[in-house]
């Protein structure tokens, strides 16, 4: 691939140029050259007004339905909404059917996006099936290429197999990524347990059903005392302000830990809910403004890392129907960075940019990447001030509640594996 994109904004904290605006030349999928007034002939050019570039971007949390439910979402769709919403890599849940417990399976998922625009990397299961009871074989699936273990939608119960898979993936250099949630406490919820809940006459989902089950791992992960520089227990999709403060206390002791959250949790309250519309119906829910603003906080002070989106397509027939009995989840992909530039200025744009690029390599122990001569060209492209129409998604599903709507932040393209989606 040759490649000139000319008077771009570089946006990379590790990057030499960072913040100044270069053209960049690309050959043979390799940065070459990085200046002022390049020419090249013969080789395409790419100019925009107000165009910024950064590293590619990584989600750690993508779930595909594939194999499985391949009428949700496939790998392929999957990438293709990946890369309009600027990722060049995700990694994938092992919620499918069969779970990615096996080395097929793992095999699978990375033979689909081997040598393609989006990388796909595959989260190994911790139990079999996803349901918490009987270990995987976790050191085969790391020998072939799992990044990281988890059950995925299912918090981990267990307590033994929690305090195990930590034992057991130290040695192997792998993480553990858990969504922090104590089922019994969460049975039946439906939204945040709240005043709109009580008036909606909804079961509902309380704060202290994630904030206990973070207490009680980072107690596990304190008790196994973990020698490494890197999280060796990642919390998925924290919601409230209790968890961050509790992982900034883990943080400030030296344990560790690592979390994200989910892009969409910062742009609702759970006062949304009174319509009832299925599309806003996630796990964890939406909490209340105390919650996002700590959130928001925590973002800032660096005590959650990485931002994902969550993405979680489901179809008609899961969403279309009463309330109580629709599935939680949005596709949130193609809107993730757009979600993060409405936080009145909290985060600067490099900060923004370091939860989607280095922070989440970081976690999942993938090489470093930055913009400089010589590196490899996996890049994304973006305006962040200009306002689009989500009139269209990528998805084979469409449950988003920003879809028809007018976002500011716009992604014009990436480059990866010698292939690019730029126009």
């Amino acid at each position: 691939m040759q490649l000139l994109i000319r008077a771009a904004r570089v946006i990379d904290n590790y990057s030499p140029y960072n913040g100044q605006i270069k053209d960049i030349l690309i050959k043979n999928s390799i940065i070459i050259e990085i200046g002022d007034g390049l020419t090249a002939a013969d080789i395409p050019v790419y100019e925009a007004n107000n165009l910024h570039i950064s590293a590619g971007w990584v989600d750690i949390r993508v779930s595909a339905h594939d194999p499985g439910s391949e009428h949700k979402e496939d790998l392929h769709t999957a990438s293709r909404a990946a890369a309009a919403g600027g990722f060049t890599e995700i990694a994938i849940l092992p919620n499918t059917n069969p779970a990615l417990d096996s080395k097929d399976t793992i095999g699978y998922v990375q033979r689909i996006g081997q040598g393609a625009l989006v990388k796909i990397h595959a989260v190994g299961a911790v139990t079999k099936k996803c349901l918490g009871v009987d270990f995987t074989e976790m050191i085969d699936l790391s020998h072939a290429g799992a990044v990281a273990f988890s059950d995925g939608t299912q918090p981990i119960q267990n307590t033994h197999i929690l305090l195990k898979t930590l034992q057991y993936l130290q040695p192997l250099n792998r993480v553990l990524m858990n969504r922090a949630e104590d089922a019994q406490l969460a049975v039946f919820g439906q939204i945040n347990e709240g005043i709109t809940s009580t008036m909606l006459g909804l079961r509902g989902l309380p704060t202290i059903a994630e904030e206990l089950a973070i207490m009680r791992d980072l107690k596990l992960l304190e008790y196994v005392d973990a020698k490494t520089d890197r999280p060796l227990l990642h919390f998925s999709t924290i919601s409230t302000a209790e968890s961050v403060a509790l992982i900034r206390e883990a943080k400030r002791k030296g344990l560790p830990v690592s979390c994200d959250v989910a892009a969409h949790q910062m742009a609702f309250d759970d006062s949304i809910m009174t319509g009832f519309d299925t599309n806003y119906k996630v796990i964890p829910p939406f909490r209340s403004q105390t919650d996002i603003a700590a959130l928001w906080n925590g973002l800032a002070d660096g005590t959650i890392d990485a931002v994902v989106s969550d993405h979680l397509p489901q179809d008609e027939e899961a969403k279309n129907l009463e309330f109580d009995l629709a599935e939680f989840g949005i596709i949130g992909l193609e809107t993730v960075f757009c979600l993060l530039l409405n936080n009145d200025n909290q985060l600067t744009l490099n900060q923004i940019i370091e939860k989607l690029t280095h922070a989440p390599r970081h976690i999942l122990r993938l090489p470093a990447l930055t913009i400089k001569e010589g590196a490899v060209a996996n890049l994304t492209l973006f305006d962040p001030t200009l306002s689009w129409q989500y009139d269209r998604t990528n998805s084979k599903s469409k449950n988003s509640p920003f879809l028809n709507k007018t976002l500011t932040g716009k992604v014009l393209g990436v480059v990866n594996n010698g292939h690019t989606n730029l126009d």
